[in-house]
């Protein structure tokens, strides 16, 4: 039991700093810093994360409210935000990106024993980014068009337990195709990614790799049907074939065969059209398949809800990208909390409760337990009965 210790202390012990101090000497991080080390810009900027500071301003006055707690939080002395700010503008921001590259392998290989996406055995990974606009006039090295500024986060995610397994910060122009060449396909697993990805050359080098791909059609895509498989048309599948590109540029750039998969939704009545490098599975779970790739979506939608990285302290391309990496260190370092201290509470809950105990010293097993007694609804048998039938 961490006696003595506060709740956001207990916290950050579930990292790995030994890891992290080496990534600081790789990086010469500490090199003739004599205040506000590496650790400690960590530390403080995740306080921040978990705390929902508006400013600099804002982290200093918190921080320095409990001046006698801040050593139990991993802070030698009170934080000075222009200390703060030069930590943001001149501390290397591939520190905060190796560390939490350290802290994806630890949360994937923990939610490794989960069930995977409809009970496949092959791992499925959803691929896709999101824009964080930025102003132009603030962040000139971010341009994105002619009158916006914007940094995207391409995200690989790992669908069995929802959590990334490959990030990539880049400024706006940095067209969504191009993260495929930054991955490492791996044999045997599904690559679920939306009509952006459609790029013939590389979802061949998928295909060579062994790696199989789910993807949507674009409305001018010229394919030539082989032969048709029967379906039954009562689950929404409108035709199952196998295809070829027709084009002589696009022949040869994906020269093997494909599978087109035309879907009615039943509700909506929205036809949508899929293509495959693989002929095993049912077109219905082919297309369920796509189906869970929105929860790379709700990804992001609950990073950019529930942690600051819409609103930045720093205006460099520095100080942004460190604000980002910590932010999904962060989030990773409460999945792993969760999943090592078995909670039953949401992630959301989790982030409520160190938002507004970060000073507190009790267990922290305690402090979450609360919460999922107060998520847990009451059982209608011990109501009182007003009236009797």
């Amino acid at each position: 039991m961490n006696v003595g210790s506060t709740v956001f202390g207990q916290l950050m012990a579930h990292l790995p700093w030994t890891t992290f101090d080496r990534i600081v000497e790789r990086y010469n991080g500490d090199y003739r810093v004599r205040t506000l080390t590496c650790r400690e810009h960590f530390r403080a900027m995740a306080f921040a994360q978990l705390t929902y500071r508006e400013s600099l301003r804002d982290i200093e006055t918190c921080l320095g409210a409990q001046p006698g707690k801040l050593y139990r939080m991993g802070l030698s002395s009170p934080v000075k935000r222009s200390t703060l700010a030069d930590a943001n503008e001149l501390r290397d921001w591939r520190i905060y990106s190796d560390f939490a590259q350290v802290l994806i392998a630890q949360a994937r290989k923990l939610h490794a024993s989960e069930p995977g996406v409809l009970d496949l055995k092959e791992t499925v990974y959803a691929l896709d980014s999101t824009t964080i606009d930025l102003c132009l006039s603030s962040f000139p090295w971010a341009v994105f068009r002619k009158t916006k500024a914007a940094v995207k986060m391409h995200t690989l995610m790992d669908l069995r337990g929802s959590t990334p397994s490959f990030i990539h910060v880049s400024d706006g122009k940095m067209h969504d195709v191009n993260a495929l060449d930054l991955l490492i396909p791996e044999a045997g697993s599904f690559y679920v990614m939306d009509r952006a990805y459609l790029a013939l050359e590389r979802l061949c080098t998928l295909h060579v790799c062994g790696a199989f791909f789910i993807t949507r059609a674009k409305s001018n895509t010229d394919l030539r049907r082989l032969y048709s498989a029967p379906t039954d048309r009562t689950t929404g599948i409108i035709c199952d074939q196998t295809v070829v590109f027709a084009g002589i540029k696009s022949a040869s750039d994906y020269p093997h065969k494909l599978r087109r998969i035309k879907l009615k939704d039943l509700e909506s009545g929205r036809l949508l059209v899929f293509i495959t490098n693989n002929f095993a599975l049912p077109a219905t779970t082919i297309a369920e398949l796509y189906r869970n790739r929105w929860q790379v979506e709700l990804f992001f939608k609950w990073i950019k809800q529930h942690l600051r990285i819409k609103k930045f302290y720093g205006i460099s391309e520095n100080a942004v990208k460190c604000q980002i990496w910590i932010a999904v260190s962060v989030y990773l370092l409460v999945a792993i909390v969760r999943k090592r201290l078995k909670l039953d509470a949401s992630l959301h809950s989790i982030l409520q409760i160190c938002s507004v105990m970060p000073f507190e010293k009790m267990p922290i097993q305690q402090a979450f337990q609360k919460v999922v007694e107060e998520e847990s609804p009451p059982n209608p048998l011990n109501q009182l009965i007003l009236f009797d039938s």
